[in-house]
């Protein structure tokens, strides 16, 4: 049996890791295939934000799923300390005593294999397979089998392929620039923005299209000018233009549910609703939002409260919050008596804005009888206090 195995840390497991294992399968024709995600990679500590072991072996699993002849192992999960390879092979032999065993590897793990932990006794057991991972590397790779060939009796296989340029730093950069949703594959880049590893934050066009299907296509125009106002305002105040957009963008995005919706999913996060809130949808929407918001798409916590007191305000805001407090009533869309003169101070003075804001609201809800909320009442008191 030929038992064909490919290991790294997969951090996060990108296409052209399942690309090179497709090749290989092609190429060596071997029984089996593993995929073997590393616990603690032995060369170099993992780059702050990186998920444990579990998580990049759940990655790895959602990578791989339309592939199944690679069958992804946890093998070393278990294993305390540095993961080895020279220990992974060992295990191997002790499953599979009669397999040839073969090593899949990119250009710079073969370049290096000399560096390697108990590499003669690697070779001793397994062959190797090197695949090019960039233009030209191939007749490197050929120059480096023949002297490892002639000095140690190596069996490497040069698979003569067409490399796929990517590697895990390079996902890791576009992730925290809120790119690398066209690199990745999908659930797996879905996954990394709700775990929000590798300091990810969301592209916002991804986001755009999977927060407007949880609306009614008429509400899109307002939160897409929310989303809009949100960004100019964050750049007049010194904010971060991508945190007022994710919140803008996801704002309303539990307004279209009823109350037995959102009751149920108050349920879910363990939100208790006062008696007002549990008759007004206006204000359950911005607390189950934010709770929704967190589990689909791992909001920060400065989003989740900006998303949370979008409707009422409340007292002593932070920047993020009143900008999008704001944005939400004065966006392009806002055509009411007094818009005009709110939506021109907000650039002026933000706790200005508030003060007028909370004062209108207030008023509106009065001249309709309906009862305002303490949040709103104690908000407004606040920023008149404060200018």
């Amino acid at each position: 049996m030929r038992l064909a195995f490919y290991g790294g840390s997969f951090n996060p497991p990108h296409p052209a890791h399942v690309r090179a294992c497709r090749l290989a399968w092609e190429n060596l024709k071997p029984d089996r295939l593993l995929v073997i995600p590393a616990a603690t990679p032995p060369h170099k500590p993992l780059p702050e934000g990186s998920p444990d072991a579990a998580e990049r072996l759940a990655l790895t699993r959602i990578a791989f799923r339309d592939f199944p002849e690679a069958e992804v192992s946890g093998m070393e999960l278990g294993r305390k300390g540095r993961s080895y390879t020279s220990d992974t092979v060992r295990e191997l032999r002790r499953e599979y005593p009669d397999a040839e065993l073969c090593m899949i590897m990119g250009t710079d793990m073969l370049l290096s294999f000399e560096q390697w932990h108990e590499w003669r006794f690697i070779l001793s057991e397994a062959s190797l397979a090197v695949l090019p991972r960039n233009r030209g590397d191939l007749a490197a790779i050929e120059a480096e089998a023949g002297r490892m060939r002639r000095a140690y009796g190596a069996r490497i296989h040069v698979l003569d392929v067409a490399p796929l340029p990517m590697s895990s730093t390079d996902m890791r950069a576009l992730l925290a620039a809120r790119t690398g949703a066209a690199e990745l594959d999908g659930e797996v880049y879905a996954r990394i923005i709700q775990k929000r590893d590798y300091g990810a934050k969301p592209e916002l066009a991804w986001l755009r299209e999977r927060a407007y299907a949880y609306l009614k296509p008429s509400r899109v125009p307002h939160v897409a000018g929310c989303e809009q106002e949100a960004v100019k305002l964050a750049l007049r105040w010194g904010e971060d233009p991508g945190d007022a957009a994710e919140a803008g963008i996801l704002h309303d995005i539990t307004k279209k549910l009823t109350m037995p919706e959102q009751l149920k999913l108050a349920e879910k996060y363990g939100i208790v609703f006062d008696a007002l809130e549990r008759e007004n949808i206006k204000l359950t929407h911005a607390i189950t939002g934010a709770a929704l918001s967190r589990e689909l798409f791992g909001v920060t916590d400065r989003v989740y409260d900006a998303i949370r007191w979008h409707t009422t305000g409340r007292p002593d805001m932070t920047k993020l919050e009143k900008i999008i407090y704001l944005a939400d009533y004065v966006e392009p869309t806002r055509d009411f008596p007094g818009v005009e003169p709110l939506r021109e101070l907000c650039y002026e003075d933000l706790d200005a804005a508030m003060a007028l804001g909370l004062r209108m609201s207030l008023d509106e809800l009065a001249a309709a009888g309906i009862e305002p909320h303490r949040d709103s009442v104690e908000a407004y008191r606040w920023y008149r206090k404060e200018k």
